[in-house]
């Protein structure tokens, strides 16, 4: 469950949105045959935005989420599970 205040959802579709533009972008170069450099330049900027995306997000679960399963005596289980996101994305 997604628990955020306004503004941070706002962010987070905005930063999602501009990925979904440079998205649209390397789908375009890649059907035009662009230059790779080009294609690669765009892909990385959507990467960067997914990846601002993913920080907001994860510092709002902790600040909301973990940090109400941390109240409630559960700090093991909420850590692994952050654990085993943070795995998914560097392993």
């Amino acid at each position: 469950m997604l628990v955020v205040m306004r503004a941070i959802k706002d962010s987070i579709l905005h930063r999602l949105k501009i990925a979904k533009g440079h998205l649209a972008k390397v789908i375009a170069l890649v059907e035009q045959d662009a230059y790779c450099p080009e294609i690669i330049h765009q892909s990385q900027a959507v990467q960067a935005a997914l990846s601002e995306t993913d920080k907001i997000v994860l510092e709002n679960h902790l600040k909301t989420c973990v940090a109400d399963q941390i109240r409630q005596g559960k700090t093991n289980e909420v850590i692994d599970e952050v654990m085993k996101v943070l795995d998914k994305h560097h392993g």
